[in-house]
C-alpha cells in the first residue's frame, strides 16, 4: 500500500492540514535538556509538526523526524529550513519500519503509544543512549487525551515494558494526594541503554 493512502496517514494529514505551529516540545525533554549528549544522532518518533525535533536540532544534535503524515513532515521541513536547522524528515509507519539497532544516541516519543514497538526502540539506542518518553496515563483527573485505554498507559506499565533500560527519570503522579496539583494524566520517563553485564 502507498503510505500516503494508509488510513492513519489520511487521518493525520487532515488533522495537520490547517495546523501551522509545532507547539512546545514535550515537557520531559524540555525539563531534562541537561541529560542530552553534546553531539550525536537523535530520532523524534511520531514527530508530528516536530517541536521535539526542532529543540533537539537547536541543541546541536543530528536529527531525524519520523511520522506517517507527509503534511506534518513538510511543515516541519519548511520551518527547519526557515530557522536554518537541518532535520531529516522521513515518512514511516512503525508497524512495518522499525529503527535500526544501535542507531541513535537519543530517541524522543511524545503522545504516541504502540506497545509492540518499545523493545525495538530500546534496541535502536546506542550504548548510553537515552529514550525520552511522555504519554497519557489511564489514571486521569480530566478528559484530556484519547478515551481508548489502548492509547493510555496503565499504572507503572512503562517501567515493565522497558526493563532493559536503566531508569534515569520517572514521573507518574497518578491519583495520589491533591489531584489539582502536580503532573496529572501523563507519564514521563527517561531510560538509558547500558552494556549487558
Amino acid at each position: 500500500m502507498d503510505l500516503d493512502q494508509h488510513p492513519d496517514a489520511l487521518r493525520w494529514n487532515k488533522r495537520y492540514a490547517d495546523k501551522l505551529e509545532a507547539g512546545s516540545a514535550s515537557r520531559v525533554l524540555r525539563e531534562n535538556l541537561h541529560l542530552l549528549p553534546a553531539r550525536g544522532k537523535a530520532l523524534d518518533l511520531a514527530s508530528g509538526l516536530g517541536a521535539n525535533a526542532l529543540l533537539l536540532a537547536q541543541q546541536g544534535l543530528s536529527v531525524e523526524a519520523w511520522d506517517i503524515s507527509r503534511v506534518a513532515l513538510q511543515r516541519l521541513q519548511d520551518r527547519a529550513q526557515t530557522e536554518g536547522l537541518l532535520i531529516d524528515c522521513q515518512q514511516h509507519d512503525l508497524r512495518s519500519h522499525a529503527p535500526a539497532t544501535n542507531a541513535f544516541d537519543v530517541i524522543v516519543v511524545s503522545y504516541f503509544l504502540q506497545r509492540e514497538t518499545l523493545p525495538f526502540l530500546a534496541q535502536a539506542l546506542k550504548h548510553d543512549g537515552l529514550l525520552f518518553y511522555q504519554t497519557f496515563s489511564q489514571l486521569r483527573t480530566d478528559n484530556s487525551g484519547p478515551d481508548n485505554p489502548d492509547f493510555r498507559l496503565k499504572d507503572n506499565e512503562l517501567l515493565k515494558l522497558l526493563p532493559q533500560l536503566k531508569l534515569r527519570v520517572y514521573r507518574e503522579d497518578g491519583l495520589c494526594g491533591d489531584v489539582d496539583k502536580g503532573w496529572r494524566n501523563e507519564v514521563s520517563y527517561i531510560g538509558q541503554k547500558s552494556k549487558s553485564p
